[in-house]
């Protein structure tokens, strides 16, 4: 079981990130710096990374502690499925206590088990209204994160996401403030667009979140325009 953080060494923690994306000039930077801070607040972690994200779910920029980290988040990018992505949909955080044991993602589950990848937590980046990325750890034993590992990251990637959109937006702001006009979605429509795969397929919501992901990315589409598309569509046929 993960072990929490007294409240003034979290804080300093906080701080720590604060003053690192506070002094640094590019967003790559940034994001390496706030991935070892993460590393470091876990026992048991043997990498963190931050992904940034466009509104299709495709990476656009990585910080990461190790390369094993680098090797799950590709595997899970190419693939269009795993928690980080479930956790930058659904804007809410994500854990595994072992992905031996879990089918949630099954093309990402059998591609990571040859790495020594056991366990993970991520939580999403979220800017104002905007979802930009995920914050995740990675441990080599099962069960290493648990629901205050979802929060401790979550206390974590308030002030990052914030701070991180503050830098894109100094070092790009025509293409930050287009890219937020692209991106932005209604959690609410994404989540009612699930509902209505669900409904009509009769799967769960990983796997309708998962096909709304794949038809964004397949259409070039935002994951709020196929969700759209999906609820003003034909009806589902009655038994």
């Amino acid at each position: 079981m993960a072990q929490q953080l007294p409240l003034d060494e979290l804080s300093m923690l906080i701080a720590r990130i604060r003053g690192l994306l506070l002094t640094e000039e590019k967003v790559v930077a940034a994001v390496h710096s706030l991935a070892q801070a993460a590393k470091d607040s876990v026992p048991g972690t043997i990498g963190a990374g931050v992904s940034l994200l466009d509104s299709r779910g495709t990476r656009t920029s990585s910080g990461y502690t190790d390369s094993i980290v680098q090797q799950a988040d590709a595997v899970q990018y190419e693939l269009g499925e795993g928690p980080c992505l479930t956790a930058w949909a659904t804007e809410k955080p994500v854990l595994v206590r072992d992905v031996h044991g879990e089918h949630r993602w099954p093309e990402w589950r059998r591609a990571v088990q040859q790495l020594p990848v056991r366990s993970v937590v991520t939580a999403p980046l979220i800017a104002g209204k905007e979802a930009i990325g995920s914050l995740k750890l990675y441990s080599a034993g099962a069960h290493t994160y648990d629901g205050s590992s979802g929060r401790l990251l979550e206390l974590f990637a308030a002030p990052a996401a914030t701070l991180i959109a503050h830098i894109q937006a100094t070092e790009a702001p025509h293409k930050l403030t287009e890219g937020l006009r692209q991106s932005l979605y209604s959690r609410d429509v994404v989540n009612r667009a699930c509902g209505v795969l669900m409904e009509r397929q009769r799967v769960p919501h990983e796997a309708a979140l998962r096909q709304l992901i794949k038809e964004a990315r397949d259409r070039g589409a935002t994951l709020q325009q196929v969700s759209e598309a999906v609820l003003s569509g034909p009806p589902a046929p009655r038994a």
